[in-house]
């Protein structure tokens, strides 16, 4: 089945809490979000074992961390990594500004 190209627009939503995710767009073979995250959000150690995922900054700051909560990078707007499946790690907001950050898998 052929798909036709899809436009889409990001804008940073208004919410309450600490983090939101977006989910910018789709297909079969991919997703791309968003997420936001205020001052002092982070998720917990995990992985995903049927992707691999590209992350890059948008806006703030982030700090990723593998296994026993080494840190794998810090990284600021316009920087990335990428994370092979099967691979454990949690992120943290690393900024006053609230951080976006995109990811690709």
């Amino acid at each position: 089945m052929e798909r036709e190209a899809e436009l889409f627009k990001y804008q940073r939503p208004e919410f309450e809490g600490v983090k939101k995710s977006m989910l910018v767009c789709n297909s079969d073979l991919m997703r791309v979000h968003v997420q936001v995250v205020k001052n002092g959000g982070e998720n917990n150690l995990h992985t995903h074992t049927g992707e691999d995922a590209f992350w890059l900054v948008l806006n703030g700051a982030v700090k990723f961390y593998g296994e026993g909560d080494k840190v794998i990078g810090e990284l600021k707007k316009h920087e990335g990594i990428l994370i092979p499946r099967g691979f454990n790690y949690w992120f943290e907001s690393a900024s006053d500004e609230p951080l976006e950050i995109l990811r690709v898998a």
